[in-house]
Order: C-alpha cells, then structure tokens, then sequence
C-alpha cells in the first residue's frame, strides 16, 4: 500500500509539473481573450473533478444506507471534503476569469453559476455536520443529505445546454469546439488533477480509518475502566 501511495504520490507531481507547463507556456495564446483564458485549464479540470467526487459521494453514500458499511461511510465523507475543496477552486477560478472578460465578477441569476454555488453550499453544510454533529444518527442524516445534493450535479452539468445562460457554451461536445492543442492541454490537466484527487483521498482515507480505530480503542479503554 505504501509503495501505491508513493508511486501515486509520484506521478502526481510529475504530470502536474507537466500540466502547468502546458498550461502556461506550451498551449496557444487565445486569440480574443487572450492569457486570461488559461485559467480555462484550471477551471475545467477542477469543475470536472468535483462534480466525479460528488457522484462517489453519492453511490458511497446509497451503499452506506443500504448496508450500513464503514468502508463506503468513509469514502463518502473524504470524497465529499475533496470535492468541496476542488468546487471552491471553480468558484474562485471562475470570477478570475470573468471579471476581465466580461467586466463582472459574477452573474447574477446565471444558472450555471448558481446551481454551483448551491451545490457548494449543501456539501459545505455535509462536512459541518459531520464534524459538529456528535449523534450516532449523523452519518445516516448525512448519507441523505448528500444524495439529495447530488439531485444538482446533473443540474450543474447540464444547465448550459438547457437554459439560456452567460456562461460560455461546452466546448466538447454540445456543438463547441476547441483548438487540438488546447484540448490536449485541458485532459493532460484533468489528469493530473485526477491524480491528484486520488493521492488526497487515499491519504485521508488511511488517516480517517486510522482516527476511527483509534476513538474505538479509547471508547473500549474508557469502558474497561468504568467497568473496574
């Protein structure tokens, strides 16, 4: 396990090194927008990545309401912290990008933007109840909350083909297009982010299993105790 999560930890560090300077140096100038649309290789990916984590959230989620297993309770709480930090990025990224292109930091009533921001706020409001939340029961509540977050990532994802919106249209598929080089650049970067993603949760797993184990020793030394 260690010799996975060092050659995890590895690549990782070698493709976004690639990544960035793909990004920033390899990939073509865009000829309207101009370097402010690199963020674009940062955006994406990040958009990508969180919204494939909340979709882990959700099925490890189901399972753990189905079997009441520990295993699937765990990824869903670690995928859901990964997922929140990577929607941020996108919620940071994104005004970046609009403020000098369309002279606005953010869009009011665009759909894009806000189902986003609402999908942030209901993991943000998971992860708080599963660090102040002391009942045996939060993690049950939790499991639901997140699957009816998840009712809004389709809604994220699709929004821009559905409804009339500022945000611009999806450049694969839906009718866009984008330049070769650029969309090699946008996958090296997912990639990489991917990568990344999965070095994050597989060290907070082994940290979150690690704590667990250890509240239980304590639990059943403060029961052994009380029992003398």
């Amino acid at each position: 396990m260690k010799r996975g999560l060092t050659f995890l930890g590895v690549l990782t560090g070698l493709l976004l090194s690639f990544a960035l300077y793909e990004a920033l140096v390899a990939a073509p100038t865009e000829r309207t927008m101009g370097d402010v649309q690199r963020i674009f290789y940062y955006h994406v990916p990040s958009a990508w990545t969180a919204l494939l984590l909340f979709l882990i959230n959700f099925a490890a989620s189901v399972i753990f309401l189905l079997r009441r297993n520990t295993k699937a309770d765990i990824v869903a709480l670690v995928s859901a912290e990964v997922g929140v930090v990577f929607c941020t990025v996108v919620l940071v990224t994104g005004p970046i990008w609009a403020r000098p292109v369309w002279g606005i930091w953010w869009a009011p009533g665009d759909i894009r933007l806000t189902t986003t921001l609402v999908l942030w706020l209901i993991y943000l409001s998971y992860l708080v109840l599963r660090r102040f939340s002391n009942s045996s029961q939060t993690p049950v509540v939790a499991a639901v909350v997140a699957i009816f977050g998840a009712l809004d990532v389709p809604l994220v994802y699709f929004s821009i083909w559905f409804f009339r919106t500022q945000h611009p249209s999806p450049v694969i598929g839906g009718g866009g297009s984008l330049d070769r080089q650029m969309a090699m650049v946008l996958l090296i970067n997912w990639a990489a982010f991917l990568c990344l993603a999965g070095l994050v949760c597989w060290t907070r797993y082994l940290l979150e299993v690690a704590k667990r184990e250890v509240d239980e020793a304590e639990a059943l030394e403060t029961l052994y105790e009380g029992s003398r």
